[in-house]
């Protein structure tokens, strides 16, 4: 099976990143270039970082531009200056951190009345960040809890063929099974190799929103599963889930964050784990290689599943959302959706959003894991997602791809990719 892993870069997955990620960025006219003064952009607490910045027009330095710049935390910049002019084009700023985090630099220039964006984020003792999230004492146990009175649902399982996405490897099916409740289900799309035997198994969670899904193709070797979250089918025309994301699901990290019984996020979490109940009851699955993985939103219900399920063996996960929401309560950048960024938790919140703060998942994560993403994430904040890593006790690697946003290079997916499917 390891020489599957050759045929990646035809099979990249389907990551399903977040709706308001952001696209890797087009090439402009105007390139605004912020050049730290050490290579690898990682520093020690109290160094001093040197920003060189330049702006193009033309591959030529911008004489006389006007811009704006900022440096300091993540949200949180200490220096911020409007309607510089750069007589030759270039500048050079000075910061500098206390403790450990990320330092940001953000240059804008203001060309014929058009802004173009330069940004660039550099490590302070990065592998020091710890959580800012408590722990609950009793996480374990209700969690526990959770799922054994989900598994008393029985899983009903549905699957309906879909003919003009078969190939001629694999069967395509959109299916689904019930969750925590009766009559709450989750819905997917599964690929099944054609060719009788026993395969393992990848399970692809969502990034943030909703939409329909086309199912992830790993070849004709491997089963995939990719999962919706919102218990509604993943074959619907666009207008249905552009509807359900401006009505009934607009906001849904928001519902019930003051109560764990009810709030979103736990259907959503225990789904997750009943699609890995679903996949072992799968007569084809070789009852033992299975992978989670998934981007943003996903990359979170990668380390949530992995930490639920110990049946997980391997974990590939893009910038994971939902990471240390307490951040912003201790000056410090949270994760996305950045509950507490702009206004004071209300009563029980704090409590109850520990209880789905992927921070607390990473601590109980054994599964072999690989992580990627960048420093320039602004969707989720480095610091937020070092956070979540740093307490992975299970063996794990990060591949950063340093000017990365909340986006990915080809090159990032490939290598994730190859990583996955080497571990079969």
């Amino acid at each position: 099976m390891k020489n599957y892993f050759l045929l990646f870069w035809m099979l990249l997955p389907l990551w399903g990143v977040a709706t308001h990620v952001d696209a890797q960025p087009a090439q402009k006219q105007v390139t605004v270039v912020i050049s730290p003064d050490h290579e690898d952009w990682r520093y020690k607490v109290k160094e001093e970082a040197v920003f060189n910045v330049q702006v193009f027009k033309d591959e030529n330095l911008l004489k006389n531009v006007t811009v704006d710049y900022e440096t300091g935390p993540e949200f949180f910049p200490a220096v911020r200056k409007q309607d510089v002019v750069l007589k030759e084009g270039k500048i050079t700023l000075k910061s500098s951190m206390k403790e450990p985090g990320f330092l940001r630099c953000r240059v804008v220039a203001k060309v014929d009345g058009v802004e173009y964006e330069g940004l660039t984020t550099v490590a302070y003792d990065e592998i020091q960040i710890r959580p800012t999230t408590a722990n609950p004492e009793d996480f374990d146990v209700f969690w526990s809890k959770a799922l054994e009175d989900a598994r008393k649902v029985p899983l009903e399982p549905q699957l309906r063929l879909l003919p003009e996405r078969c190939t001629s490897g694999a069967n395509v099916y959109e299916i689904s099974f019930q969750n925590e409740k009766p009559g709450s289900r989750i819905c997917g799309i599964l690929k099944m190799p054609k060719q009788p035997g026993r395969y393992p198994a990848i399970l692809n969670v969502p990034g943030a929103g909703i939409r329909p899904y086309g199912g992830a193709n790993y070849g004709d070797h491997v089963i995939s599963l990719q999962i919706g979250i919102h218990g509604i089918s993943v074959t619907l025309p666009q207008e249905v889930y552009n509807n359900l994301g401006a009505g009934a699901l607009s906001g849904y990290f928001f519902i019930n964050k003051n109560n764990r019984d009810a709030h979103y996020y736990k259907r959503v979490y225990l789904g997750c784990a009943r699609a890995v109940d679903f996949i072992f009851e799968l007569p084809e699955f070789d009852g033992y290689t299975l992978a989670v993985t998934g981007g943003s939103q996903g990359g979170a219900l990668s380390i949530v599943t992995a930490a639920l399920e110990p049946r997980i063996k391997y974990l590939a996960a893009f910038y994971p959302a939902l990471c240390d929401y307490a951040g912003y309560l201790n000056h410090r950048a949270g994760g996305w959706p950045h509950y507490f960024r702009t206004e004071k938790p209300a009563p029980n919140e704090v409590e109850t959003l520990a209880y789905f703060d992927v921070v607390n998942f990473a601590r109980r994560v054994q599964a072999k894991g690989m992580y990627s993403w960048g420093f320039n994430d602004v969707t989720c904040p480095p610091t937020s997602m070092y956070a979540a890593y740093n307490v992975i006790p299970g063996p794990k690697e990060l591949k950063v791809y340093l000017t990365t946003g909340h986006w990915t290079f080809p090159e990032q997916n490939a290598f994730v990719t190859e990583w996955l499917l080497k571990q079969f």
